[in-house]
C-alpha cells in the first residue's frame, strides 16, 4: 500500500515541505512519484521516517542521520536502542517540565525564582544539543549568536536564562487564561522575547516568524513547550507570527 505525501505529513506531524526537503537531500526518498507529481510512501519508507524523527528528536544533525540509517545492520536492535534513548530523553523533558512548573508556581505566589542557586531554574535544560544543527541550518545567524554569546559575562547569560524561564511561565498562564495571541499582554511577552533573541542575532519579520514555526514543528522544541502547557508551542507560533506581521513586517 502507498500513502500520499499529504497523508504521511499529517500522520507524522511534519510538513509536506519538510518531506520534500528530505527527499532532495537523499534522507527520505519517496517510494514512487505518481502521474500527478505527488510523492508516495510505502511501509518501508514510513519505518525509515519513524527512525529519522527519532534520531532528530534525540538531537542528531540531519547530515548524520542518513549515514546512521544507511549503516544499520539489525533494524530491530537499532529500534530497541532508539527506544532506550527516547526513554532517557523523556526523563530529561519531564525534569524540564517540572522545573518550568515550579517557576510558574513561584511567579503566581510572587516568590523568588531560586531558593538554593541558579540551577533551580535549569534542571533538565541543555541547549548544546541544538548548537550543531543551528550551525548547519542557519550558519550566518548561528555565527553571530556564538560571537555575541562569547562576549557575554556569566551574569548576563544567567539573566537571559532567568528571563526566558519566567517568560515561558507567563505565556503558559496567558494561554491557560484564554488570552488571544494579539492581546497586549501576550504581545508584550513576545516583544520581550524578540529583544532577547536580538541580543544573539537580529531577526527580520520572516526569520522571527520562522523561529516560531521551529518551536511548533521541531519535535524537540514542541515536546518541551507542550509539556509545560498543552497548545503552548502553537500559541508561541501564532503570537510570534502576529508580532512579526504587525511590528516587523
Amino acid at each position: 500500500m502507498l500513502w500520499s505525501i499529504v497523508d504521511v505529513a499529517r500522520s507524522a506531524g511534519v510538513t509536506a515541505r519538510t518531506l520534500r526537503f528530505w527527499d532532495e537531500i537523499g534522507l527520505l526518498p519517496p517510494t514512487a512519484i505518481g502521474t500527478d507529481g505527488y510523492r508516495r510512501y510505502d511501509e518501508h519508507a514510513l519505518l525509515r521516517l519513524q527512525r529519522v524523527l527519532v534520531l532528530r528528536a534525540l538531537g542528531l544533525p540531519l547530515k548524520d542521520i542518513g549515514a546512521v540509517l544507511d549503516a544499520e545492520q539489525d533494524e530491530l536492535a537499532t529500534l530497541r536502542e532508539h527506544r532506550d534513548r527516547l526513554l532517557a530523553e523523556h526523563d530529561r523533558l519531564a525534569r524540564m517540565a517540572a522545573t518550568v512548573s515550579r517557576t510558574i508556581a513561584r511567579l503566581e505566589r510572587n516568590e523568588p525564582m531560586t531558593t538554593t542557586g541558579p540551577e533551580d531554574l535549569f534542571d533538565g535544560f541543555d541547549e548544546r544539543a541544538f548548537a550543531e544543527e543551528a550551525r548547519e541550518r542557519w550558519p550566518e545567524q548561528a555565527a553571530t549568536s556564538e560571537a555575541r554569546t562569547a562576549a557575554m559575562t556569566e551574569a548576563d547569560k544567567l539573566r537571559l536564562q532567568d528571563e526566558y524561564a519566567a517568560e515561558m511561565g507567563r505565556m503558559a498562564a496567558l494561554l491557560t487564561a484564554g488570552a488571544p495571541v494579539e492581546a497586549p499582554a501576550v504581545q508584550q511577552e513576545v516583544d520581550a522575547l524578540f529583544r532577547r533573541v536580538s541580543t544573539m542575532w537580529t531577526p527580520d519579520a520572516a526569520s522571527f516568524a520562522g523561529l516560531g514555526a521551529v518551536y511548533a514543528e521541531d519535535d524537540r522544541f514542541r515536546a518541551t513547550y507542550e509539556r509545560v502547557a498543552p497548545g503552548l508551542a502553537e500559541y508561541y507560533r501564532a503570537a510570534m507570527a502576529h508580532y512579526a506581521a504587525a511590528r516587523l513586517g
